[in-house]
């Protein structure tokens, strides 16, 4: 949930750390922390932006040294305090410790520790940790880790040094993320690759349960991973998938513009290569050995959270319209805690975007439990849902630092677009009827920049209703659920109070919400239900809501019912989503910018929840 970085090298590692503490600063936090060991160890530690962390050690002079790690920490067990801001150290060894996740069993460890004699500072989990390592820590840092986490109930990914130990760096993971990036006799951990990849383009994943140990040496540094019961293994070292630019601002003022700007390359990168309009064929290499199983599929979950949980229901709509098997969407976090009906011929689809996310991976783990193929939908390569699952296909849609998820909704949508007439065109669709969605697919980067041209307009329509504490986002059929990512974006970043909903389901109780002036956006596009979608315009009239409606170009008639239009192409109604949330990304982002927020770092949120 929080950022990790941790260096074992020659050069000085606190610029080095802070460097890759500030690329991790979309994850969401709310203090930050540093541990250097220069013969002794030390630490510093702010509330707030790692900004306040920099001017705290530059009051101090800096510390020196060139092993050392760091953290941002979003507060879990005790407030935001500095006493609960990583790194935690022992009362015995000088051990530090950062880490991301919950240590479930933490209250019984801290109660036998203190009747070992420990003297707690803070409130938190990784505290206990940390005085758990210096409990069994024997004069081998790697081996105290490796007993603590046997004794350890929960989810981690860790780094711990010991001053004892000044040339040695551990770090483990179950759960959380964890990254070594080896670089030219150094190393560099951490949590995301976006803090290691100005420094090195190779680096290898840590699994579940696994603890590796860097040493520097006088030969040069070496690298040994075990399983926490020390039983060796080899790790694969891969180059990076990121590159420097691709997480640098550029010319945008924030990464979320920047990222919904991308989105016409985005989705041009997605869908390369995967689509042949000719044959009225998608290719899905990941998928290509379960092709005889998907075709027989009897029925099909797709699990998630948030804005992906918001991509499966479209990519339900799909699999029922386009390939005629029965699907379902669940909400991962509520998954396995009933008692889901998993039967031969179940295929459970992972969405997420970090391949992190910690209910999924548990809503993933049941389903594989109970005998489903399971498939991930992803964008980081690696990451433990991609590892995890029988086989999957990967967004290509490049990082996203944005809390707020813009590029990686539309390239989760593409790929369950793909996995749809993948297994339409082998169960029952004709490849004429293929041939036409995919070429029609292959327009939506183009289309996508027209929407983007009228930014201006849709700053000004916002504009005119920002100052309203309540809005309503309304849609049918494939655009129910972007009706909830409209007003999900909304909520996330600019704190206004919004609802999504079925536009037929407003009629049922929240209709008593509508007052005059009360901002109601239609999703009102070309299609099926469109006569009925104006039906549910004129009952917010009727009560004093101001629709903003967003439609088809070329539709003038929506003109007399709304008070604004915002247009997108015309595009088959499977594919509209793509196009029709655009507009709703850009409400959001104005809204948030009016509103004086900061549009990267939402209050509250992070951008990969790895606990529940």
């Amino acid at each position: 949930m929080c950022g990790i970085v941790a260096y074992l090298g020659s050069k000085p590692a606190q610029h080095l750390l802070l460097e890759g503490l500030k690329r991790l600063e979309y994850r969401g936090y709310d203090s930050a922390g540093i541990a250097v060991i220069n013969g002794k160890i030390s630490v510093c530690k702010a509330v707030g932006r790692v900004s306040v962390l920099e001017e705290k050690l530059d009051s101090i002079g800096g510390l020196a040294g060139s092993l050392g790690l760091c953290h941002t920490r979003w507060a879990t067990h005790g407030g935001v305090t500095e006493v609960n801001a990583h790194p935690h150290t022992d009362d015995k060894h000088g051990i530090a410790v950062v880490h991301n996740g919950i240590i479930e069993n933490y209250s019984a460890l801290k109660t036998y520790l203190k009747e070992k004699g420990h003297k707690f500072q803070g409130e938190t989990d990784t505290e206990v940790l940390a005085m758990l390592i210096g409990e069994l820590y024997e004069g081998d840092l790697e081996a105290a880790v490796q007993a603590a986490l046997r004794e350890v109930t929960g989810a981690y990914a860790i780094a711990v040094i010991c001053e004892r130990e000044p040339n040695v760096l551990v770090g483990a993971r179950k759960g959380s993320p964890l990254i070594v990036g080896v670089g030219n006799d150094e190393y560099v951990v951490a949590s995301d690759a976006s803090a290691i990849v100005a420094h090195t383009a190779h680096a290898f994943a840590l699994d579940d349960y696994n603890v590796v140990k860097l040493e520097r040496t006088p030969q040069g540094c070496t690298f040994r991973t075990s399983t926490i019961h020390n039983v060796p293994v080899t790790p694969k070292i891969e180059q990076l998938e990121i590159d420097l630019a691709q997480i640098e601002l550029g010319q945008y003022e924030h990464y979320m513009l920047k990222e919904i700007f991308e989105q016409p390359a985005s989705l041009r990168n997605c869908i390369s290569g995967r689509i042949n309009t000719d044959d009225g064929k998608v290719t899905l290499g990941g998928l290509s050995n379960f092709a005889k199983e998907l075709t027989r599929a009897k029925k099909v979950i797709l699990t998630a959270q948030g804005t992906a949980l918001h991509a499966a229901m479209i990519g339900r709509y799909l699999l029922e319209d386009l390939a005629k098997v029965p699907a379902q969407t669940e909400y991962a976090s509520e998954f396995r805690y009933r008692n889901p009906i998993i039967e031969d011929g179940t295929v459970v689809i992972a969405v997420s975007q970090s391949g992190e996310t910690a209910d999924t991976l548990a809503a993933l783990h049941e389903a594989k439990e109970r005998g489903a193929l399971s498939l991930g939908v992803v964008n980081v390569v690696g990451s433990s849902i991609a590892r995890e699952t029988d086989a999957g296909v990967y967004l290509r849609v490049g990082p996203e630092i944005g809390v707020a998820s813009t590029k990686a909704f539309t390239g989760q949508v593409a790929v369950l677009t793909l996995i749809g007439l993948f297994m339409a065109r082998r169960r029952i669709m004709s490849a004429d009827q293929c041939s036409d969605l995919l070429k029609a697919m292959q327009t939506i980067p183009e289309k996508i920049e027209r929407v983007l041209e009228q930014a201006p307009r849709i700053k000004r329509v916002t504009e005119k209703y920002v100052e309203r504490e309540n809005w309503l986002f309304l849609g049918r059929g494939y655009n129910y659920p972007t009706a909830l990512e409209g007003a999900l974006k909304l909520k996330e970043i600019s704190y206004i109070h919004a609802e999504g909903m079925p536009a037929a389901e407003m009629k049922h109780g929240p209709i008593a919400l509508i007052n005059e002036g009360m901002p109601a956006v239609f999703i009102a596009n070309k299609g099926r239900q469109y006569e009925k979608v104006l039906s549910n315009i004129h009952e917010v009239r009727a009560r004093g809501g101001h629709v903003i409606a967003v439609a088809t170009e070329g539709d003038e008639h929506i003109k007399h019912h709304a008070q604004d239009v915002l247009y997108i192409p015309d595009i088959p109604e499977p594919l509209s989503p793509l196009l029709t949330v655009i507009p709703l990304q850009i409400m959001a982002y104005y809204a948030a910018l009016a509103r004086g927020h900061d549009v990267d770092k939402p209050r509250n949120l992070a951008k990969s929840v790895t606990v529940e």
